[in-house]
């Protein structure tokens, strides 16, 4: 019975990758399980689910390989002056 109970830390991180699609079904049982008995992580995982379908239904652009390497240059150079 031990290896089915989470705590609400791993609880709160099968959630968050179970967010992303990477939660295995073993992950997602014992997840379901904790849900039943733990309101906080009830509320957490309700939550998550709320901002996933707020991102996914966004108009926000996600930057572009491009972009992200400019930005790191741009960070690299800025950290050189200050170092």
């Amino acid at each position: 019975m031990s290896n089915i109970k989470l705590s609400c830390q791993e609880a709160n991180h099968v959630c968050d990758k179970n967010q992303y699609k990477e939660a295995s079904f073993w992950e997602k049982v014992k997840l379901n399980i904790h849900l039943i008995y733990c309101r906080a992580c009830r509320k957490y995982s309700m939550k998550n689910g709320k901002l996933t379908k707020v991102m996914t239904s966004s108009k926000v652009e996600v930057l572009d390989t491009i972009s992200k390497d400019k930005m790191k240059i741009a960070f690299e150079k800025e950290l050189a002056k200050h170092q």
